[in-house]
């Protein structure tokens, strides 16, 4: 009996420890959460147009709300109550990529292809460009709690050919992960932030060497692209104190011969008329596509604000991102790319709707198969 009772009293503890353990490896939100800058970076900071000296953090040029006055009580009616298919009710159809696939230069000189959510593998004139990279299986601090990805991701970190530089839009969680960023770091790859942003990435042992950090339309050059934060309508932060402690931004990837806009997260305005007027037109744009949500109109575009964006810009091709990868807003998963492409359709704008893991070339595009219907 006594032998018994130990061995259960030992089995308790092993899985308490495991537990344990688990719980640890799950929680590396203490150093998820990044750092605050300070120093000459937060000096800096404290010069750009963006940040508010009476708020001390920046802002955007016009008035936003992360979430409209008042409608706590609605979102979480629509978090509770939604009849929606917020998750695909059979599997993604993904297209498994290696190095291999990209060991050959496209013959146009751009090729994209996206990995899932807001990332996208940028191939233009001869320079490799990731954008958001995120290979976490949750968009969260946490592995064990949080947004879980619909699929893997279509190509392992470990089969990415070079990568030339990595653009990061904002810090929030599922544009900005901590692991990805590491593993890529010790590939030798440059990030290209917005301001503050660094701060982040230094606090997880990425070199300054390894780290450009820019305000809104000041370029940098990075394997012969030429590549610029621009405007964007949104917020950051990673934890509850520390809200728009960090810009955010849009990005601009212009090389010799093309032209490529990722848009980051943003609500409309009039910024991308502006963005298309100074850097277009653009042969891609790359648009951030779901997680719009009544409440939160400011920050995110519908599918229909989405195509009179790629109008503003002035882009030839519509390739939208962000979308099909978490559950992230009170709307059915595949409800963007059904309203985006008939709004599309109507006003006559190309586009390409991607399978993750599968190329575009824009030269030789065609309409995407409708893989969202099914």
């Amino acid at each position: 009996m006594r032998r018994g009772a130990r061995t259960a009293g030992v089995a308790l503890l092993a899985a308490a420890s495991a537990a344990v353990a688990a719980l640890a490896r799950s929680t590396d939100w203490l150093a998820a959460f990044g750092a605050r800058a300070s120093g000459e970076r937060l000096e800096r900071m404290r010069r750009s147009r963006q940040w508010s000296a009476s708020e001390q953090r920046f802002a955007n040029a016009m008035p936003t709300h992360t979430m409209l006055p008042g409608a706590a009580g609605r979102t979480l009616h629509l978090q509770l109550s939604g009849k929606e298919t917020r998750y695909p009710e059979r599997p993604i159809p993904v297209v498994a990529r290696s190095r291999a696939d990209f060991a050959t230069a496209p013959a146009s000189g751009l090729r994209i292809t996206w990995i899932g959510h807001a990332t996208a593998l940028v191939e233009i004139d001869g320079a490799r460009v990731l954008t958001d990279p995120v290979w976490s299986e949750r968009v969260s601090p946490s592995s064990l709690v949080g947004p879980r990805r619909f699929f893997a991701p279509p190509i392992a970190l470990a089969e990415l050919p070079r990568i030339d530089a990595v653009v990061v839009s904002h810090d929030h969680y599922d544009h900005l992960d901590m692991e990805t960023v590491v593993a890529l770091a010790r590939t030798g790859t440059r990030f290209a932030v917005p301001l503050g942003v660094g701060a982040h990435l230094q606090k997880w042992g990425i070199p300054a060497s390894q780290i450009d950090e820019h305000d809104w339309n000041e370029p940098t050059e990075i394997a012969g692209i030429t590549i610029t934060p621009a405007a964007a309508r949104h917020f950051s932060g990673r934890r509850l104190s520390d809200r728009d402690a960090t810009l955010w931004c849009s990005w601009v990837l212009a090389g010799p011969r093309h032209r490529v806009f990722y848009s980051g997260d943003s609500g409309y305005f009039d910024g991308f008329r502006e963005i298309g007027n100074a850097y277009g037109p653009f042969d891609v744009t790359l648009m951030s596509l779901g997680a719009y949500g009544p409440t939160w109109p400011l920050i995110h575009m519908t599918p229909e604000e989405l195509v009179q964006a790629h109008r503003d810009l002035r882009g030839e091709l519509l390739v939208p991102v962000h979308w099909a990868t978490f559950n992230l807003a009170f709307h059915a998963w595949n409800e963007p790319a059904l309203r985006m492409t008939a709004a599309a359709r109507e006003l006559g704008v190309r586009f390409a709707v991607p399978r993750p893991g599968e190329s575009v070339e824009p030269a030789n595009e065609t309409e995407s198969m409708e893989w969202w219907r099914e």
